[in-house]
């Protein structure tokens, strides 16, 4: 048993002493807080629950076009709120991979596609349901006019230099190329 002992060494480390360890926290990103990008998002998601709490008040369900208004506006609000909160706590520093303004370009152009098509649907299906000045009338009137107003809030948001400069690229000795004067 002596020879077995002296042959064979045993030890332990703590999680703290390997290497490759690192605890990350969640940390709000203060640029998105005060950035134009932060506003439009947090009015899509406003105007956003705003449809989809006026569609869902009403029968929706005897209308397929409600049914489409309602898809669009529940799907694109969860999505805005994955998106909002990846840029907010800088998730998006840690998929670094992805090209994020090219991924938010795609979805606001397949947002406003979206929302056209709802608004489109929306308005042409008020008329048909119920008679002007009833509850239900004024409600999906309203309902209307949130999605004209968030597909207003989608052509605001430019791709252009703020955008694309404001995400953080991960390699510190990148340095952007000047304008061209030109």
């Amino acid at each position: 048993m002596a020879e077995f002992q002296s042959k064979v060494s045993t030890w332990t480390s703590s999680p703290a002493q390997g290497a490759g360890t690192s605890v990350s926290t969640l940390r709000m990103d203060l640029g998105f807080v005060r950035s134009r990008l932060r506003v439009f998002m947090l009015l899509q998601l406003v105007l956003g629950l705003l449809v989809w709490a006026l569609i869902a008040d009403t029968p929706y369900q005897l209308y397929p076009a409600y049914g489409w208004v309602m898809f669009v506006a529940v799907f694109l609000w969860l999505v805005t709120i994955v998106l909002f909160n990846l840029y907010l706590f800088q998730l998006h520093m840690k998929l670094y991979k992805v090209p994020w303004p090219l991924v938010l370009m795609i979805f606001n152009i397949i947002a406003a596609m979206l929302y056209v098509t709802a608004f489109i649907a929306c308005s042409a299906a008020v008329d048909l349901t119920y008679l002007k000045g009833t509850q239900p009338y004024n409600q999906r009137a309203v309902t209307s006019l949130c999605l004209c107003l968030v597909f207003r809030g989608r052509q605001r948001p430019r791709l252009g230099p703020t955008l694309l400069t404001s995400t953080k690229c991960p390699n510190k000795d990148f340095r952007p190329a000047a304008p061209n004067p030109l």
